[in-house]
């Protein structure tokens, strides 16, 4: 009687518990939550996650030419300053030697052509010896007033437009891509000297010794044939199809014409029909003046037609898993206060010189392909690229070569891409595809004023 009256007891109290010597406890349950759980960790990525990595170099321009004031314009957007821009005392003496001629703003979108051949690109980087390691940057403006010198007309024949530069005011739509995506500022061309050379090198991670045009067929693989021996869907989009590709002096050209190298109108069909490649390589638009060369081709079209390709990638079902990398072949010519980097011989092949070329005469350590050419304007464009990220790893056009090797499990072409950093380390966050939704870009204007024969 007493047992029974007190579990009632107990129970009718909420709790239950014994009586008489015995215990038996029982916690209640928590109250209910409106709170959600939390967010589980996005999963972790990895290069894996990109299936479409895309290249397009555009024509001869430096990187302080074009972004040596980009700094200000960071500071703008409320970015860390941390460029390696155009230094305050930049400066290159005239070829008459009567002057030091300094930075400035061009107010013309074209600018007479300069030489960024083997010679005077070895001038630019040192004058007075220019087959030594040691980088004095000071020949400039004499390469370029002895080009002008030696054309018909020349107007700056003291070389003063290796000076000039332009900014966000002129190219809006770079400084925008380089602020919202990444970028490095230790981007060099592969070799000192034009562009058939830099173009081997991104093709095939050497010239085999050519320093300008290839006289004969080089026979030799490119990325292209690698890509093809493993299965790994490829297209060369050629605007000046045929003759414009950049595969022309290799054997695959003659293999893959027509099928895989391809005109530029194929490239937008393909992001239309889901069925752009797993690598592929953008030439420039020499025949429409879109390519941005020095000698009376206006930039910002130039800089409009990227906008146009990179717009339609982005509009794509192909861009939440791409990278496409815009940099240029070589640096044309104009100033960079930056040194060529020390490099190592893509394959042990010395350069071959004709009968003036600098280096036959007197050898150097400069005389190799141990050293890179000059610093390039660069943006990767990703919906993995960090915002806002500069990289500061000194890389050269190669490293585009050595992330599809190391994407798609090829080995290096030649020493030289063998020893580029693993770029997936450096521009990329995996894990969160920062700008899986694309930014807006600006409208890039191409009304600037166009004329040669004088400056700014």
């Amino acid at each position: 009687m007493y047992k029974a009256a007190c579990v009632l007891t107990l129970v009718l109290a909420g709790v239950l518990a014994g009586c008489g010597g015995m215990t038996q406890t029982q916690s209640q349950d928590p109250p209910p939550s409106n709170n959600p759980p939390p967010t589980p960790p996005p999963p972790a990525g990895s290069l894996n996650d990109v299936n479409h990595i895309i290249y397009m170099l555009q024509e001869n321009r430096g990187f302080d030419e074009y972004f040596g004031q980009l700094n200000n314009y960071r500071v703008a957007q409320g970015l860390n300053p941390d460029v390696n821009v155009t230094p305050a005392n930049a400066q290159q003496l005239s070829y008459d030697k009567t002057t030091f001629f300094t930075p400035f703003h061009m107010n013309s979108m074209c600018v007479e052509d300069l030489s960024s051949y083997w010679n005077e690109s070895h001038n630019d980087r040192n004058h007075t010896d220019p087959t030594s390691a040691s980088a004095a940057m000071d020949g400039f403006a004499n390469a370029a007033g002895g080009n002008s010198r030696n054309s018909t007309p020349g107007y700056d024949i003291n070389g003063q437009r290796v000076m000039g530069y332009y900014d966000d005011t002129d190219l809006p739509y770079y400084y925008f891509m380089a602020t919202q995506f990444a970028m490095s500022d230790a981007w060099f061309s592969p070799v000192m000297t034009n562009t058939p050379a830099n173009r081997m090198y991104a093709m095939a991670a050497t010239s085999h010794g050519v320093v300008n045009k290839p006289l004969t067929q080089v026979n030799i693989s490119t990325i292209f044939d690698k890509l093809d021996a493993k299965g790994i869907t490829w297209k060369n989009y050629v605007p000046d199809f045929p003759n414009g590709s950049s595969l022309k002096p290799f054997p695959i050209y003659a293999k893959a014409l027509n099928t895989k190298i391809v005109p530029m109108a194929d490239y937008f069909t393909d992001l239309q029909n889901g069925t752009l490649p797993q690598v592929v390589f953008i030439d420039r638009d020499s025949k429409n003046g879109l390519d941005e060369h020095p000698g009376g081709v206006q930039i910002q079209k130039g800089a409009a037609w990227v906008k146009k390709i990179v717009d339609a990638l982005m509009a794509s079902s192909a861009w939440q898993d791409s990278i496409f990398f815009l940099s240029y072949d070589e640096g044309g010519g104009f100033y960079d206060h930056v040194p060529p980097a020390p490099a190592v011989s893509p394959d042990g092949i010395p350069p071959v010189l004709g009968t003036n070329d600098t280096c036959t005469a007197t050898t150097g350590p400069a005389c190799d392909f141990v050293f890179t050419g000059f610093r390039l304007p660069n943006i990767v464009i990703s919906p993995f690229s960090k915002v806002g990220y500069v990289d500061h790893t000194t890389i050269d056009t190669t490293a585009i070569l050595r992330l599809i090797e190391i994407r798609f499990g090829i080995n290096p072409l030649t020493a030289r891409d063998a020893a580029q950093p693993d770029i997936s380390n450096l521009f990329f966050d995996f894990t969160n595809k920062p700008n899986l939704t694309p930014p807006t870009p600006p409208t890039q204007p191409t009304n600037g004023p166009c004329y040669i024969t004088s400056l700014p």
